[in-house]
């Protein structure tokens, strides 16, 4: 095969590798990247969800009912909130997980960093 300017031969695909990348390769990372960053924005989509009905649960919590049965309601929405808040919590932390993977896999195989 006949070198380009560059001195690099062209790779099976006709795209010039550098530093042991292809073209294709580097498209290929980028947009799988692209869609791991897109799962991610979904990700954090469900956060504000979960967020949108924390605060709406905090609305019914602060309205005042006097009966035990009002009690018991009120209590129950406290128990459902905590959860879902921690729920929302580990939604968080999939985003900045899903994220630093979205990082790693717009980098080549052969050129992963730390």
């Amino acid at each position: 095969m006949k070198p380009v300017s560059s001195g690099i031969a062209p790779g099976p695909e006709g795209s010039v590798a550098v530093l042991g990348v292809t073209a294709a390769d580097a498209l290929e990372c980028a947009s799988r990247s692209y869609e791991v960053q897109q799962f991610a924005a979904r990700v954090a989509r469900c956060a504000e969800e979960a967020d949108a009905v924390l605060a709406a649960l905090a609305r019914l919590e602060l309205q005042s009912w006097q009966s035990p049965a009002g009690r018991a309601y009120r209590v129950a929405l406290s128990l459902h909130a905590a959860a879902l808040h921690r729920s929302r919590d580990a939604l968080l932390d999939a985003v900045a997980a899903v994220l630093r993977h979205a990082r790693n896999v717009a980098q080549p195989a052969d050129r992963t960093g730390p």
